[in-house]
């Protein structure tokens, strides 16, 4: 992907994640019990923070060459990590449970990929 779509991607995610984290506090405040509305938080909470990185990642492959997988890690990452536990937290399908440590795979290898990525960039 061009750089540009990095960006908007992070951008639509984000604002997907505010929407989603009002949603949780206002809409769902009385019919999910706390438990629910934690894993509602921690989906919300890794939705905006790797909505930033894919934005980050944009920025970074606008300036460097370089291979887009950490930006996929993201991305896929977050739409199956927080995905799943929003659906979760919905009292959605139970095989929705091991989806969500392979969108943590997923996140975990978009940041390492890119740790490498920089330690190849020229001084």
């Amino acid at each position: 992907m061009r750089p540009n779509h990095w960006i908007a991607a992070g951008a639509f995610s984000a604002a997907l994640a505010v929407a989603l984290g009002a949603f949780g506090a206002h809409a769902l405040e009385g019919t999910l019990d706390a438990g629910e509305l934690e894993v509602w938080r921690t989906a919300v909470h890794y939705q905006g923070l790797h909505a930033l990185a894919l934005i980050a990642f944009g920025l970074y492959r606008a300036r460097f060459a370089g291979s887009d997988l950490a930006g996929w890690g993201f991305l896929v990452g977050s739409v199956l990590f927080s995905g799943s536990l929003y659906g979760l937290a919905l009292d959605g399908p139970r095989f929705l449970g091991p989806i969500t440590p392979l969108g943590g795979m997923a996140l975990l290898f978009g940041w390492l990929v890119l740790a490498l990525q920089a330690l190849r960039l020229p001084r």
